[in-house]
């Protein structure tokens, strides 16, 4: 899965690490990028996302009808998706709402279907380990690069989302079967992920595993890393968690998740504005 060059698009890049951390000089023709640069705020505002989306999800399914809850959150989705694709470039409030709006709304899809109705942990695994090689393959045979740092197009952002809200709903169902199908618990599972996502790390730097896929895999894992840790917080101390209380939970991992997207918005860390000044000056401003 070699990313390939695009044709309208000049690259000039030096990496820092796996997981595709660098920095880059892009410019391009047809579209500005609609996603972060990724540096380390962007991995941690990600497992924030991860965890506040178990824990809002678990809140609203019990505290509400379940169908209902995922009509609002399907709802709430869309209108964040739609605000999303409406902007020409990153936005980074627009963004990471989406993608919050992503991890409530996949968890739900995975809860829903094992608790109304009763699909397994494990099938529900490895079905939407299945839709996600899907949308892998459409998308790679679409425009032959998987790459995050080539959306630039409607299309390929399309099908970023795709993978994206794939990807939760994959980690919603894998972090569940090791905590409760496999009884490991929510810490162990917790544990375990973090762990996991050390994988490609050590892989890149040992034997050059593909940036690509390590950072789609390390993506995957950061779901049930943050929804375990989020369960353990949350749930009652009979099946091992802290007790906190889902809404206690999702309440204070989104003041993290508001302080992290108020800090990148002012600062522009996870921003590579590589726009001439004059260019940048005569642009309006996003919405």
């Amino acid at each position: 899965m070699q990313d390939e060059s695009d044709e309208s698009t000049r690259v000039t890049a030096r990496r820092r690490g796996p997981f595709g951390i660098e920095r880059s000089t892009r410019r391009t023709r047809r579209g500005m990028r609609k996603v972060p640069e990724l540096t380390v705020y962007f991995w941690i505002t990600k497992v924030l996302t991860t965890a506040v989306g178990e824990s809002t999800s678990d809140y609203l399914v019990r505290r509400f009808d379940p169908v209902i809850a995922v009509a609002f959150g399907a709802l709430a989705l869309l209108i964040t998706l739609v605000l999303q694709f409406a902007v020409r470039r990153y936005v980074a409030w627009i963004y990471w709402l989406a993608v919050v709006m992503v991890a409530v709304f996949g968890t739900m899809a995975a809860d829903v279907l094992h608790i109304r109705f009763k699909v397994p942990y494990g099938a529900s695994t490895i079905l939407f380990a299945v839709v996600l090689a899907v949308v892998f393959v459409v998308w790679y045979a679409t425009e032959k690069t998987l790459s995050i740092h080539s959306i630039i197009t409607p299309r390929r952002e399309f099908f970023y989302w795709a993978t994206v809200m794939s990807t939760f709903a994959l980690g919603t169902a894998a972090g569940d079967l090791t905590a409760t199908t496999l009884h490991l618990g929510y810490l162990v599972s917790g544990v375990l992920f973090a762990g996991l996502i050390a994988v490609p790390a050590i892989a890149y730097r040992l034997f050059s595993l593909n940036e690509i896929f390590s950072f789609w895999f390390a993506y995957i894992v950061t779901r049930p890393l943050g929804a375990s840790f989020a369960d353990w917080m949350g749930k009652p101390h009979r099946v091992g968690g802290l007790a906190w209380g889902d809404g206690s939970v999702s309440l204070g991992l989104g003041l993290l998740i508001v302080g992290f997207v108020g800090y990148l918005t002012i600062t522009r860390r996870d921003v590579k504005d590589d726009e001439p000044a004059g260019l940048r000056a005569a642009r309006p401003p996003d919405t």
